[in-house]
């Protein structure tokens, strides 16, 4: 009786279900409605394909639908590529929605700056929802920016196996004698396409993939407003006896027309303030008169490796009005380095903004080191002369002129100390270092009452103790406030140059590299 009961209740079931007409489709053009009307693709380079971006379709209505023809209005000669219902291409016919439901379509492009309007540079096209001479048909608009751009890159010779085998650039061996190499190659005066590519202007950017090496005995010029984007695993070298010279200017604006900056090659918006989207620009041992002014670094894995210096009394590295943010490891980080720098600004960086390892030289008057990355281990500024598995390391000295050095967690400095020979001393600045727990009390290299250490400084034992009061730390906005610590207690003997954004120091100086102003 049972089964009886349940064949009556399917029998009963498959006869409603086989009268419904949930599928099927009404041929219609028209009554759509869209996520957006113009679908905007953020700047590409030009041959470089763009991220894929979403554009929704809804049908409203009671009735499923089937849409006659969806297609790109330049078909299959549009740069434009279509993904519907998981299925590639430009053109589609039949495209079904049911009722009250929607679908998505996703869109991406490559082109180049050719296939774009010569007066804007825009790349345009139209996904058309049925035929151009149907009165009801619908369209969303697509428009891109087409930049064109030096493309810098390793050249390759493809395998029997067909794969390839890319240049490389040899750095050496490892400590078992093996060699080590990177994907990349040197920089030329005569490249067929490029032209001289020590000479990198502000007439169009520079995209980067692989490693570009400064040659040695010669000079990378970068001239004010230069814009130079590295692909992912990429970055720049400064070899043995090679130099670079940043002559970036004070800007304006916000724009930064007259900065030098060097960031990823993903320009949508969404990856701005991405971290370690690339290498580093890597001052390798012996590169010489390195000479840096209005830099912007974002977003790298390490925005500057030294690795040594050139061994006269000279700064192998001299920075003025340069920033670093968003480094996924470090700002700055310098083995044995020889730098010199003023008006340096660094924060947001995964372990350390500035790391001075293996000893080295350091100066640096009015700079900012803040780090406000969202992990609690994260310090300001390292100082360390262990060992660098061979030799014994010195620290010749380590000063910090009128800087503030700040970070969201406890302890802005970090001091290691392996031998004799590490020699630092804060002057005028303003130190995070909230010691809760007394673990460093009794710590000589934290005395803070110890002139010859830290002279005048000012010690924030908490978040609102000498509070640097920046506008947006987070957001690396780090000037200071009217409220600021820092205001007004600099040693104004130091103060001999403009704030970094080409203000006068005037009267009582502030620590760091901004003079501090009205928040709006």
């Amino acid at each position: 009786m049972r089964r009886l009961l349940l064949l009556i209740l399917i029998g009963f079931a498959v006869s409603l279900t086989s009268c419904r007409n949930d599928f099927e489709f009404e041929s219609k053009t028209g009554g759509l409605e869209f996520s957006k009307d113009t679908v905007y693709l953020d700047t590409v380079f030009t041959n470089i394909g763009s991220s894929t971006y979403t554009l929704k379709v809804y049908n409203r209505s009671s009735k499923n639908i089937s849409i006659p023809s969806l297609r790109l209005k330049d078909g299959t000669a549009s740069k434009y590529r279509l993904m519907v219902d998981g299925m590639a291409g430009q053109v589609f016919e039949n495209v079904e929605i049911l009722a009250k439901d929607s679908m998505y379509i996703f869109v991406s492009v490559t082109a180049e700056v050719a296939d774009a309007n010569p007066s804007d540079f825009l790349y345009t096209d139209k996904i058309l929802f049925g035929d151009e001479t149907n009165p009801n048909h619908q369209k969303v608009e697509l428009v891109t920016l087409i930049q064109d751009a030096y493309f810098i890159y390793p050249g390759r010779v493809q395998n029997p196996d067909e794969t390839y085998t890319y240049d490389e650039l040899n750095l050496g061996v490892d400590g078992d004698g093996n060699p080590i190499s990177i994907r990349g190659r040197f920089l030329e005066e005569t490249h067929p396409a490029n032209g001289n590519e020590l000479h990198w202007t502000n007439t169009k950017p520079y995209v980067v993939y692989g490693y570009a090496a400064v040659p040695s005995n010669k000079t990378l010029v970068v001239d004010a407003g230069a814009r130079v984007h590295f692909h992912a695993e990429s970055g720049l070298i400064v070899a043995n006896n090679a130099s670079i010279q940043v002559n970036g200017s004070p800007s304006t604006t916000e724009a930064l027309e007259n900065e030098v900056i060097f960031e990823g090659d993903r320009l949508e918006p969404n990856f701005s303030e991405v971290p370690g989207q690339w290498g580093t620009i890597w001052f390798s041992q012996g590169s010489t008169n390195n000479q840096i002014k209005n830099l912007t670094i974002k977003n790298a894995t390490v925005g500057m490796l030294v690795t040594g210096n050139d061994e006269t009394s000279t700064p192998t590295l001299n920075i003025e009005n340069t920033q670093i943010y968003n480094c996924s490891n470090v700002g700055i980080l310098a083995r044995d380095g020889n730098i010199e720098g003023r008006n340096v600004v660094i924060n947001n960086c995964g372990q350390i903004s500035f790391a001075g390892s293996y000893g080295g030289s350091y100066e640096f008057i009015h700079c900012t080191f803040a780090n406000y990355w969202p992990t609690p281990n994260q310090t300001a500024v390292l100082l360390s002369n262990e060992n660098n598995g061979t030799t014994t390391t010195t620290l010749t000295k380590a000063n910090f002129k009128n800087c503030i050095i700040h970070t969201s967690s406890n302890f802005g400095i970090v001091l290691k100390k392996s031998n004799e020979n590490f020699n630092y001393k804060f002057d005028h600045s303003l130190i995070k270092f909230a010691d809760f727990s007394n673990q460093f009390i009794n710590n000589e290299l934290y005395d803070f009452s110890n002139i010859n250490l830290f002279d005048t400084c000012l010690i924030a034992r908490s978040s609102t103790n000498n509070n640097p009061d920046f506008k947006d730390a987070r957001n690396n906005k780090l000037i200071i406030g009217e409220n600021s610590a820092a205001k007004g207690t600099a040693d104004n003997t130091y103060s001999t140059f403009n704030d970094i954004l080409n203000n006068q120091r005037n009267g009582a100086t502030d620590m760091g590299a901004y003079n501090w102003t009205t928040f709006d």
